[in-house]
Formats: structure tokens, sequence, C-alpha cells
């Protein structure tokens, strides 16, 4: 925590703050970022990291395919679609009397199979990876089996007697509680107060053992990690350090690339790629523009987008202070109705590691969000939970801030949508009426 003269003295030397405690929309242009190259240079994770994981996912896509019959068609590659969405674009131009000339896309990873969010790559990534590992180590497969055999009884029998504990708002528990328990483990799923009854009440019917608190994120994460600690056979995904969470979302560089590819949509100098990326603690956020600062360099912009009341990134990144700061050092309460991203401390491993290649953060209120939700499902019918409209006002955002080439005809605008196929109607529907309010 931080005392009220350090407090006062990030207010004086950092102006942006001050709006940042009074809930306002800012947005934050990086000055330490540098060339991709220097970049990434300065961080531990490599191409040949994120190549790793993406041949280990290919290795895993004959079992993906036969457990979860929802992914024959992509052949067990868990992929979403990449979406036009010019009714969109022109009802955003409207409304906030803003030209934007380039094309507007949606990256539907709220419609990725098996979980429904963002959180199926890095989350399922991970499980996959601790899985492999064992069944290795057992002898009952090699890199170069057929992974179907993870279905198998065998292989269960072994995961039966290992445990996994996760601390989440509610979808990367979700993707960690649905593979892991398909796969044979004991998981345990440490859910924060504002995580929705639905996701609590969906893991509990997967055969997930859910224990609820009280308090915010940070609480589940700290006792889910401390259980964790005291049984050797438990392995603990850590959604704030996780260096195989950040691989598995690393992978959709290459992927969206590929689709980008499938469009005609070039990349390059002059044709350049803005991505708006919502974030919590900033893994899912994190290892996906880092996969695209690989697959396209300097050609691709990518952004953070967070709800006022909970900017932990932005406070971490502007300050450098990182994880050794929280909103409520500020005065912010951390309470929003994007639960994903309710986030108190951003993670210090993401934050350092993207600080030479993020372009820059942007805040969201929360009415916003749901206004935009209301607004996507009435123009593209596209229904999404309030957390994945947080990239949406990102092309507005940096077309008014003279960002260079952002109002180009020739960019490209990549909104993330993060979530929302796994939402019962009921709830969905109950989103759509706020908004109308």
């Amino acid at each position: 925590m931080l005392n009220t003269t350090e407090v006062n003295k990030w207010k004086k030397k950092l102006p942006l703050i001050e709006n940042m405690i009074h809930h306002e929309e800012v947005l934050w242009l990086n000055p330490l970022i540098e060339s991709t190259a220097t970049g990434l240079r300065k961080t531990s994770v490599t191409l040949a990291d994120v190549q790793d994981a993406s041949d280990r996912l290919k290795r895993f896509a004959p079992y993906i395919e036969c457990v979860f019959p929802e992914t024959k068609k992509s052949n067990g590659i868990i992929e979403s679609p990449l979406t036009s969405i010019p009714q969109m674009k022109e009802a955003i131009g409207s409304e906030y009397k803003t030209l934007i000339s380039g094309k507007l896309l949606l990256k539907q990873d709220n419609a990725l199979p098996i979980s429904g969010s963002i959180k199926a790559r890095g989350g399922i990534y991970e499980i996959l990876k601790h899985a492999e590992t064992l069944a290795i180590e057992h002898r009952l497969i090699t890199p170069e089996g057929n992974y179907a055999k993870f279905a198998e009884p065998e292989f269960k029998n072994l995961f039966a007697k290992h445990k996994i504990a996760v601390g989440s708002t509610g979808n990367l528990g979700l993707s960690i509680g649905i593979m892991s328990a398909k796969l044979g483990f004991n998981v345990t799923v440490h859910m924060s107060a504002d995580a929705k009854q639905w996701k609590k009440d969906l893991l509990r019917e997967k055969g997930v053992a859910v224990v609820e608190y009280a308090e915010d994120y940070s609480k589940a994460v700290e006792e889910g990690r401390r259980q964790a600690d005291a049984e050797p056979s438990c392995h603990f995904v850590d959604d704030e350090n996780s260096r195989d969470l950040f691989l598995g979302y690393a992978v959709a560089g290459e992927r969206v690339a590929t689709q980008l590819k499938e469009r005609d949509t070039v990349v390059d100098e002059d044709h350049p790629l803005f991505v708006y990326l919502p974030c919590g603690v900033g893994g899912g956020p994190g290892g996906v523009a880092f996969g695209l600062k690989l697959a396209f360099g300097d050609n691709v912009y990518c952004f953070f987008a967070e709800p006022t009341h909970s900017p932990s990134m932005m406070l971490g990144m502007i300050t450098g202070l990182h994880d050794r700061i929280a909103v409520q050092d500020f005065g912010l309460d951390n309470k929003t109705a994007a639960d994903g991203l309710a986030v108190s401390t951003a993670s210090g491993f993401v934050g350092k590691t993207m600080e030479p290649l993020l372009s820059g953060c942007y805040t969201i209120a929360d009415s916003t969000m749901f206004h935009l939700l209301k607004l996507l499902a009435d123009t593209e019918d596209i229904r999404l939970e309030p957390s994945a409209l947080a990239g949406m006002t990102g092309p507005v955002n940096v077309i008014r801030d003279n960002v260079k080439d952002a109002n180009s005809a020739n960019a490209t605008h990549l909104v993330w949508a993060t979530g929302g196929s796994m939402v019962p109607e009921s709830e969905m529907a109950l989103y759509y009426g706020m908004a109308r309010k």
C-alpha cells in the first residue's frame, strides 16, 4: 500500500492519475514503447517458446476433437472467427461523431469452443501441458504418440491422483475447471465475490469444487495459492505470473495472421493494424499482444482496455510500479459489472514484459460497456458479456487523439471480444435490459 505522501507525489507527477481517480474515461500512450525487435530482446519469452506452445496444441488436437465434439469442424483446434462488423462501425461513428475510415473487425473469442471466452486459450493450454508432463513422466505417452489416448482410462486414473487449483473471477475458472475435470483431475476453483452465480453453478455441474470468497479476485488467488502450496500433488494455475498461460494466449498471433491473410487483409507499414484488448490481471491480453507483435512487428499497435473503477494495469505501467500498487491505493474501489476485469493489482510479469511493446491503455465506464452491448446486439446480432465490450471504444480513442495512421483508410481496427457465448439467455436478457435503462 502507498501512503498519502506517495499518492500525492504520483498525482503531481502524473496529472492523468487525477482523472482516473474521478472515474473519467482516459487514454494513455506508452512513452516507453520501442521497436518490436528491441522490445522483444528485453523479454524472457521467445518466438521458439510460442512455437512450442503451438506445436503442443496441435498434438492435443486429436484428443480435443474426441472429447469435445463441438471442435470436430476445426479438427480439434480451439479457434474463433474473425468477423467484419460494418453496421457497428457506422453506429459507433454516428454515436461518437468520429469517422472510422478503415476496416472494423471483431475477433470473436466469445465463440471459442469448450468455455466460450479468451481464457479457453491460455487456461486450457496450461492444463494440457501439465497433463502431458505427467503422462510423459509416467511413460504413458511420447510427444510422437497419438494424443487421442488421453481419453483412455489409464490416463484418467493417473490424473485422478493429482489436483488442480486456480483463483478466478469467472472465465479462467471455467476454462481450467472444464478442461481439468474432463481429463480426470481433482480441480478446485477459488472464486471472488464478483464472480457470476451461473459460472459457479456450471462449474459444479461439471464436477468442479468451487470455493467462494466475500473478497475480490486478489483474495481468491491468495487463498488458492496458499492451499495448493500445502499439497505437493496440486498444480496451481497462477493467473498473475504464469508463463504457460501467457504462451497459450500468444499462439493467437499466428492464428490471426492466417485469418487476415485469408480475408486478403494486408498488414504492413502502409496498412497498420490496431488491436484493442480488454484487460484484467493482464495474462490474456498480454499474451495475445505479444503474439501479435511476433506476427506483425512494428505494424501492429496494441491497446489494453480497463474499467474506470479497476485500471490496475494502466496504473502499474504509468508509475512503473506494476504489481507493487493496487487501485485502492488511489481511492478506487475495484467494483465493476465487468467481472473478468475486476482486478486491483495487475500482473507484474505481464506489465514488465509488455512495457516496451504496448502502445497504450485506456479506460471505459460500465455504462459505456452496457450501451455498446446493446448497440452491437441491435446492429450485428452479436451478444457479448459486458467486459467483452471494453475494446469497442478503442478506435474512437486513438482517432480522436490523432494517433499516427489511426484514421487512415488503409488501417484495420480489431476489437477483441473476450466472452459471452456461455452466458445463459436469461442473464444476457438481463444485460440487455440494463443497457436499455
